[in-house]
C-alpha cells in the first residue's frame, strides 16, 4: 500500500558549490511511503505525515548551509572561539567564503556536491530511522517551482529573527514582478535577476573591521582585499561571514522580504527620477523562495 503526499512543505536554504559559491535555493518537497496497514487502517495518519515528516526535514536541512562534505575544496572544524560553534572555510572559483556558525546551522552532506539526489538520500535515511515499522520504504521528491519568468537566487541571514532565519547563511531561489504604469516590465525584472544571481545580501549595519572576526586561522591567513566582512550575534549564538565582493550586494536595510522589495523600488525610483515623470507608478512584487513575498508601491493606497 502506498500514501503520497504533494506539496508537503518547502525546504528554503544555501549550498556550497564548487562553481558558483553559495547559492540559495528553494525545493518543493512531495513524499510517497510504502507499509502495511497498521491497527487504524492506515499506512500513517496524515496528520503525523504533514507534522513529524515536515518536522524531521525542516530540521535537517531548512534555513542551513548545506555543505558537501566530500568536496576537497571545503573544510569543516570546531571554533577556537565560540563553544558549540564551527568554522566553514571553502574555495571556489568565483571567490572564498569563510564562516563562523552555530553548529546546527550546517547541515553536512556525505557525497562530493550538493544536488537533489545527494539531499534525497540524506533525508532518506533520517525520516526512515523515526517512522513506524509498518512503513517499509520512503521516496521523496525534490523539486524547483516551475518558473516562466526571470528568477534569482540569494543568501542572507536576519539577525533580528528568533527563528532559523537568523542563520547567516540560507537562501531562497525567488521571482520578481515589477510594473511600471500597471505594465509588467520584463526588461526590469531581468536586470535585477541579474544583479542578484547567485548574490549574498548582506546589510550594512552588520559590516565590522577584520579586526572583529572570528573565523580559522586558515581563512584568516586567507583573507583578500576585496573580501567584506559581517557580524552579529542573535539568540542561536554568534554569526560571522567574508564574502568576495564580485558575490556581493550591501543594503541600506535588514534583509527581509518586505524591505528588500522596498529596496528596489527605492532603486527603481531613483534610476527614473530623471525623467521628471511625476506620474509614474511603481509596484515590486518580490517574492521568498515559493508563493510568499511583499508588495510593495510609490503609489498610496
Amino acid at each position: 500500500m502506498q500514501l503520497f503526499v504533494n506539496d508537503l512543505t518547502v525546504i528554503d536554504f544555501s549550498y556550497l558549490c564548487k562553481d558558483r559559491g553559495v547559492v540559495g535555493e528553494s525545493w518543493i518537497v512531495d513524499v510517497l511511503l510504502d507499509g502495511a496497514l497498521n491497527e487504524q487502517s492506515m499506512v500513517l495518519d496524515f496528520g503525523i505525515v504533514k507534522k513529524q515528516i515536515k518536522a524531521i526535514i525542516d530540521d535537517a536541512v531548512d534555513h542551513k548551509l548545506l555543505l558537501p562534505m566530500l568536496d576537497d575544496n571545503l573544510t569543516v572544524t570546531d571554533s577556537s572561539y565560540q563553544a558549540d560553534h564551527e568554522f566553514v572555510d571553502f574555495e571556489s572559483a568565483v571567490g572564498s567564503f569563510y564562516l563562523q556558525s552555530p553548529a546546527q546551522a550546517f547541515a553536512k552532506i556525505n557525497h562530493h556536491s550538493i544536488t537533489i539526489d545527494a539531499v534525497n538520500q540524506h533525508l532518506n535515511h533520517i525520516i526512515l530511522e523515526q517512522l513506524p515499522k509498518n512503513v517499509k520504504g520512503l521516496s521523496l521528491t525534490l523539486r524547483a517551482e516551475v518558473i516562466d519568468s526571470d528568477y534569482y537566487h540569494y543568501t542572507h541571514g536576519l539577525k533580528l529573527h528568533d527563528g532559523n532565519c537568523q542563520r547567516i547563511a540560507h537562501g531562497h531561489r525567488s521571482k520578481i514582478q515589477i510594473f511600471r504604469n500597471n505594465e509588467r516590465c520584463t526588461t526590469l525584472e531581468e536586470l535585477w535577476c541579474q544583479r542578484w544571481q547567485d548574490i549574498y545580501i548582506a546589510s550594512e549595519a552588520d559590516r565590522i573591521e577584520k579586526s572583529a572576526l572570528e573565523l580559522s586561522e586558515n581563512a584568516m591567513a586567507k583573507l583578500k582585499p576585496d573580501h567584506h566582512f559581517f557580524s552579529y550575534f542573535a539568540p542561536q549564538g554568534r554569526f560571522d561571514i567574508a564574502v568576495p565582493e564580485r558575490k556581493l550586494d550591501v543594503v541600506d536595510c535588514d534583509s527581509t522580504v518586505e524591505l528588500l522589495a522596498d529596496f528596489i523600488l527605492r532603486q527603481l525610483s531613483k534610476g527614473e527620477s530623471d525623467k521628471d515623470d511625476r506620474s509614474l507608478n511603481l509596484k515590486v512584487v518580490a517574492y521568498e523562495g515559493v508563493a510568499k513575498g511583499a508588495i510593495v508601491s510609490n503609489v498610496e493606497k
